[in-house]
């Protein structure tokens, strides 16, 4: 999964990849192609190893014979739930609680303070984590905002947490990790907001509260109508090529409030028309111009 188009693919009939099953160029192409269309992701050729490693596990699992026949699968009317897995294994979950810190460092000290007294006033405050994988963004902020005000989950606080993954959206839901993942959380909201249960944790039902989960495909339509004081959107578009982020980045301008942010992973920038709105108020921190802060 890489930016950039696909390259020029050796002729149909070659192999590239010898293993148990025949990859050829045209199903590569194939597969290429309807990752691209479903998700935005770009893949090139010197992903093909991986994308054979991956998706052989898929047609063993179906008892396919080639990715001849897996292509016609995921491409025909009857394979909406296996393009939903042939992209979950083909896009790579990595997260963890509180990740990059100083944007939860940020929130905490520049963003939440003023929105916290407004909702503690009655206000809304609403915010979005895209690509939220199996849910330790979304609950990461969830504990920040809980840090400063432990009430917040009963105030019209929320975190709307949306994935193309339905499978890692219902991991999230359950809110369960394992010890070595909920070691990543400081010591005291570990201790108050995480319940143990058997051999693993499990989120408190306050910060639970304050997350919506909802399946999106960010090359899709989006339903939100309401705008947002905050979005993380980090390590997401990496997979897409440059227009395809160009138009994502565009996308969420209409959808940030005045003196908003926007939070991207460490090895994105702005690019694009949204970058004439939006400047740079920190490491991978975007706010609108001339809102102040």
């Amino acid at each position: 999964m890489t930016q950039g188009p696909p390259s020029a693919l050796k002729a149909d009939g070659a192999r590239l990849v010898d293993g148990e099953f025949v990859f050829q160029a045209e199903d590569f192409r194939r597969i290429a192609s309807l990752l691209h269309d479903e998700a935005g992701i770009a893949l090139t050729e010197s992903k093909a190893t991986l994308v054979y490693s991956r998706l052989a596990k898929r047609l063993r699992s179906l008892g396919l014979e080639s990715f001849r026949d897996y292509c016609a699968l995921v491409a025909g009317a009857d394979g909406a739930d296996e393009r939903q897995r042939m992209i979950a294994a083909l896009t790579t979950n990595v997260t963890r609680f509180f990740r990059e810190p100083h944007h939860f460092e940020h929130l905490k000290t520049v963003v939440l303070p003023p929105l916290l007294a407004i909702a503690r006033r009655g206000g809304s405050v609403r915010i979005w984590s895209a690509g939220c994988s199996t849910g330790e963004e979304p609950f990461s902020i969830a504990l920040t905002i809980l840090s400063l005000a432990p009430e917040a989950a009963d105030w019209d606080v929320r975190i709307l947490a949306t994935d193309i993954d339905v499978h890692v959206l219902a991991h999230a839901r359950e809110g369960r990790y394992s010890v070595s993942n909920v070691l990543q959380v400081p010591g005291d909201l570990r201790e108050r907001w995480f319940q143990r249960e058997g051999d693993r944790y499990r989120v408190a039902e306050a910060a639970r509260r304050m997350v919506v989960f909802n399946e999106l495909n960010l090359m899709g339509e989006w339903p939100m109508r309401r705008s947002f004081q905050a979005i993380f959107c980090r390590n997401v578009v990496i997979y897409f090529e440059e227009a395809t982020q160009a138009r994502v980045f565009s996308r969420f301008v209409p959808l940030m409030a005045p003196g908003s942010f926007l939070y991207l992973g460490h090895s994105e920038r702005m690019v694009g028309p949204a970058a004439e709105r939006l400047e740079s108020r920190g490491v991978t921190i975007y706010g609108l111009k001339g809102a102040g802060r």
